[in-house]
């Protein structure tokens, strides 16, 4: 097996702020391990499992141990990119509809997709990306 990234963890300062908005965003089941600050992210099917194999990860969510990252700051630890099949416009207006705001506007990449950015309610950013450009061409390398 090659070193496959297969969980990320998302911090949250108020974690039933954030299960609601990427419940509502993307569909995902959040599932609380007892009463630990901590949810298992499902996202849904074609994720990868403890010896199943898939094209996408789960996650999970964790109580935030400081402060919410400041507007503006730079990306302190990772981020992760959400695939998305349908029109990734109207996605990245839900997101700001449910309480995100602009990282970085949807742009086509060539040869890539197209491609956006959002900060959560609780300031962690995250991408959405496509193979649809905006001119309704898909992006068939990559």
């Amino acid at each position: 097996m090659a070193n496959l990234v297969v969980h990320f963890e998302i911090h949250a300062s108020e974690p039933p702020l954030l299960i609601k908005y990427y419940g509502g965003l993307l569909g995902w089941k959040f599932t609380q391990f007892g009463d630990m600050p901590y949810w298992a992210i499902d996202t849904g099917e074609g994720a990868i499992g403890l010896n199943t194999p898939g094209t996408g990860i789960n996650g999970g969510l964790t109580q935030r141990q400081g402060p919410a990252p400041g507007r503006g700051a730079a990306v302190n630890g990772c981020n992760f990119v959400v695939g998305v099949e349908g029109n990734v416009d109207d996605l990245f207006q839900k997101g700001l509809d449910l309480g995100g705001t602009e990282a970085l506007p949807l742009s086509d990449m060539q040869g890539i997709g197209r491609v956006g950015y959002l900060h959560d309610p609780d300031g962690n950013i995250f991408g959405l990306i496509s193979p649809v450009l905006s001119d309704g061409t898909t992006v068939t390398g990559g």
